[in-house]
């Protein structure tokens, strides 16, 4: 709460878009407002203009982000439900930022495949991946083609709220997050470092 109260400047737009996504039996799926301030400012450490995100849910880090691109930013974002999507829309709208954001409605896989498919290699500064567990591993290699050299992937809940140092736990996701932190640890082809912010986050540079 500290923290909070000392570093969170959360705009009221993304306040409001918070709120509304509280009311949701899914809203534990939102990024917390502390972890999404950190991802937007290292957008702009970065000077990413590029970015790419898989799990867009209501919109709340893609807003926040969108709000604070340079000119000439743009968002492609990902999302399987026309439902979380037409929640996004909606505040995206009242920021005046829709035209900062190619929301894709498809799941993580195919929506990934087109980008490729579309000659997208290597185009992105930043991806930020928040999306279903079991499809991680492919959701990183393939942001690792589409993110250039020196730029960033970002992968979220790589704590699985601290299930993966269980040894008990046994669940698909679990076990997936557990052998996808080791791989990037072993991967000499990004930098990275894994925050204990929100539910853990991985930073990972690609240097090859």
């Amino acid at each position: 709460q500290y923290m909070l109260d000392h570093s969170l400047r959360e705009p009221q737009i993304l306040q409001e878009l918070r709120e509304e996504t509280g009311k949701l039996l899914e809203a534990d799926w939102q990024t917390s407002p502390e972890q999404t301030q950190l991802i937007t400012l290292i957008a702009q450490i970065s000077g990413a203009v590029r970015v790419l995100e898989i799990g867009t849910f209501t919109g709340y880090t893609t807003l926040w982000m969108a709000l604070s691109l340079p000119e000439g930013g743009h968002i492609v974002t990902i999302e399987p439900s026309e439902q979380f999507a037409g929640i996004a829309r909606s505040f995206w709208e009242k920021a005046g930022v829709t035209d900062r954001i190619d929301l894709r409605l498809s799941n993580g896989v195919e929506g990934l495949k087109r980008l490729l498919e579309e000659s997208r290699q290597g185009t992105f500064d930043l991806a930020y991946i928040d999306a279903d567990k079991p499809n991680y591993p492919a959701y990183y290699e393939d942001c690792h083609s589409l993110v250039r050299v020196g730029g960033l992937i970002l992968i979220d809940n790589v704590f699985r709220y601290g299930r993966v140092v269980e040894a008990p736990d046994r669940k698909r996701s679990t076990r997936i997050m557990r052998e996808l932190n080791r791989h990037i640890y072993e991967d000499d082809r990004v930098q990275i470092s894994m925050v204990p912010i929100g539910d853990g986050l991985t930073i990972a540079r690609k240097i090859k």
